[in-house]
């Protein structure tokens, strides 16, 4: 099996807003936008990750990603199509609102000012174990700062995309990929174009090969002790939206040095599909759909993780169901309501036994799971076998937990549990005249 692409690096998230500008404003002199959609994507290293992962690559992205809003956005943007391992960010996700009419950007509004901790997990040490090449897309949030910790002596295949706000290239590097700008940064000495600049860091950076990338015109690749080289772009996209093109060569090289490239072919194949993905709209023509909970039945902690990195609220509710009645239908439906996902947590026979008696349950658990998962207000159903749910609360960490009836909050037994996570309890009212000991009673 191939070892996978790790990329390491700060994951922004990109939005764009897109719409007609036909007219100005009234009061000032500025273009009233209509807008028509609102589209957000993985960017930075993230957007590195997903464009190598649809190459079909197995890729671990080593991210710091905030717990707000934009945060959980990012994680169910991300987690469908590639393996996350998370590092703490401090602040907030940075976020970069692009506004644009008929393909033209009008102005970038950027927001948050999150760095990473520097915090290299256990689960991070692993990945770069196993990793068959390792990309650090480094955009100045201080990801790229554990490189040098995290890397050690491993001897695969680094690509280092740098930033002008981020880290020195560490030694060593198969590949470094500025652009001129960035390349502008790095050369102490002055710059002289792009060919005296790659040839230059390849020195300065002891790197084994330097690519500067010099947009539709393709790549001057500076190979140590070696010739340079002109990389042409296949594809000539004049005047076109080019975000993410450094992205997409930096994550293409690293897959070919992986696979036994060397530097120039790795370079050519890089340049060839960062012009293809401008050619066909650049990063405004991705479309990533975040991970929904989509066909059910599901586990139980794959909705409430889900909904979780979705940024929803999950709800929660407990009980027998034995019997299903209206009643019942009526509550769920309204702790639906609540939130974005129900999970049910259900007792099984003999828990039912224990607080009901012999005689109970009339339907057994199997049935029971089925009637409930039935229901469209039901996105999963879990069973516990204890006297009360706090167990299974424990694990989900549901936001919301509903109750049927007119019990007081502190004499429910799983009160305790649902105050230490800080869920809210919510009492929901019954239908008059619906219980399954009714329904029993009736039939006997």
């Amino acid at each position: 099996m191939t070892a996978p692409l790790v990329v390491l690096g700060d994951t922004l998230l990109d939005v764009d807003v897109e719409g007609d500008v036909e007219r100005l404003c009234p009061d000032a002199p500025a273009p009233v936008l209509e807008v028509l959609a609102e589209q957000s994507r993985p960017g930075g290293a993230g957007l590195a990750a997903l464009l190598t992962a649809r190459d079909g690559a197995d890729v671990v992205l080593i991210t710091a990603l905030a717990d707000d809003a934009d945060g959980h956005r990012l994680r169910a943007l991300l987690s469908a199509e590639v393996e996350l391992v998370r590092i703490p960010l401090r602040g907030g996700t940075v976020r970069k609102t692009r506004v644009r009419a008929r393909g033209r950007t009008l102005v970038r509004m950027d927001t948050g000012d999150g760095t990473a901790r520097y915090s290299p997990t256990p689960e991070a040490v692993e990945a770069i174990r196993s990793a068959g090449a390792v990309l650090v897309s480094d955009y100045g949030r201080g990801v790229a700062r554990m490189a040098r910790e995290l890397l050690g002596d491993r001897t695969v295949p680094v690509v280092w995309d740098p930033h002008p706000r981020g880290e020195q290239p560490m030694p060593g590097c198969a590949l470094v990929t500025p652009s001129e700008a960035e390349a502008r940064q790095l050369c102490a000495d002055g710059y002289h174009g792009p060919d005296q600049a790659a040839r230059s860091l390849v020195r300065v950076l002891r790197a084994r090969a330097v690519a500067v990338t010099t947009g539709e015109r393709g790549a001057a690749l500076a190979v140590e002790g070696g010739p340079l080289t002109r990389v042409p772009a296949p594809v000539r996209a004049a005047g076109q939206d080019a975000c993410g093109a450094g992205d997409r060569l930096a994550g293409a090289a690293a897959l070919a040095l992986r696979d036994g490239a060397d530097a120039e072919k790795a370079v050519t194949i890089g340049v060839g599909e960062a012009s293809r993905f401008v050619e066909r709209g650049g990063a405004a023509g991705i479309r990533v759909q975040e991970q929904r909970l989509g066909d059910r039945p599901r586990t139980a902690l794959e909705v409430a993780e889900v909904t979780r990195a979705s940024g929803g609220l999950l709800i929660a509710t407990g009980g027998c169901f034995d019997l299903l009645h209206a009643g019942h239908v009526s509550l769920l439906r309204r702790a639906r309501a609540l939130g974005d996902a129900l999970v049910v947590c259900v007792n099984s026979d003999d828990s039912v036994r224990r607080l009901k008696g012999p005689s109970r349950p009339v339907v057994d658990v199997r049935d029971r799971v089925e009637v409930l998962r039935a229901l469209g207000c039901v996105d999963a159903v879990t069973v516990f076998d204890e006297d009360t749910p706090a167990a299974a609360i424990e694990q989900l960490r549901p936001d919301v937990w509903v109750k049927g009836g007119d019990y007081q909050e502190e004499r429910l037994p799983e009160a305790e549990v649902l105050g230490r996570l800080g869920a809210r309890i919510v009492m929901l009212s019954l239908l008059p005249g619906r219980s399954t000991t009714n329904l029993i009673r009736e039939i006997q």
